[in-house]
């Protein structure tokens, strides 16, 4: 069982403040990560480059979505708008995703060598997981639904890494293009997936881990790390 203990306006200040400072490192990041991703995809003539810079537009404007929310002092109104500025950004990005990898399994260009992309999508992949991780504890604990999603949106980032450095490396390896578009339908399908549970608002997990009050919340009451319980997704439901 996991016990926190929040002492009123003081915790709820410090998550509001680490979640827009997690916010400010994920815009940060990713605008130097799009201009980067789209140079060095131009000049290798790299689809899945282009294509995970703006990817990195898409995150930005996700997370500049939870910024402005959280720079109200009542955050929680400005939430459902910020879910759906988050869901569209991912139907965007899937809608993307998909045209880019058909046109790529059509054949329509081939991309060269590149090493800046090769390193570009090394480091995403190791600095990714521990931006979504921070924020996705963070906004369970304050009980905020776009925050988990803004969570889930870098977290896909990572997975779009991981597709763009294997993609990159079997195609300078071996020649293999078919490799990256096959492995982005699937990331694509993800992401329509996680659009629609940010636009209902089944942000997964984003009850408070524990009450102003001072109460606690358990795992075993359904909000492990991954999801929420059938249990507590069937409580979400209810209360809509």
């Amino acid at each position: 069982m996991t016990t926190l203990n929040l002492s009123a306006p003081d915790r709820r200040t410090l998550l509001q403040r680490r979640i827009r400072l997690l916010v400010a490192a994920t815009i940060t990041y990713n605008v130097i990560e799009a201009a980067v991703a789209i140079t060095a995809g131009t000049i290798a003539s790299s689809a899945a480059l282009i294509g995970f810079g703006l990817d990195s537009i898409v995150e930005v404007a996700s997370a500049a979505a939870v910024a402005w929310q959280f720079s109200a002092t009542d955050h929680e109104a400005r939430e459902k708008t910020t879910l759906r500025v988050i869901a569209i950004s991912f139907f965007a990005l899937a809608a993307y995703v998909t045209f880019d990898a058909v046109r790529a399994l059509l054949g329509a260009g081939e991309a060269e060598h590149s090493t800046p992309g090769l390193i570009l999508a090394a480091l995403s992949l190791v600095i990714m997981p521990f931006l979504s991780a921070a924020q996705r504890r963070a906004g369970r604990e304050l009980g905020s639904a776009s925050a988990v999603a803004d969570s889930k949106q870098t977290l896909l980032c990572t997975y779009l890494s991981g597709v763009l450095l294997v993609g990159l490396a079997l195609n300078s390896l071996f020649g293999w293009s078919w490799a990256d578009p096959i492995a982005a339908l699937v990331i694509a399908a993800v992401e329509v997936k996680e659009g629609r549970e940010a636009w209902r608002g089944d942000a997964c997990c984003a009850v408070p881990t524990a009450t102003l009050s001072g109460s606690t919340v358990s795992e075993a009451d359904g909000c492990a790390d991954g999801c929420c319980s059938p249990a507590q997704k069937d409580t979400q439901e209810d209360k809509r």
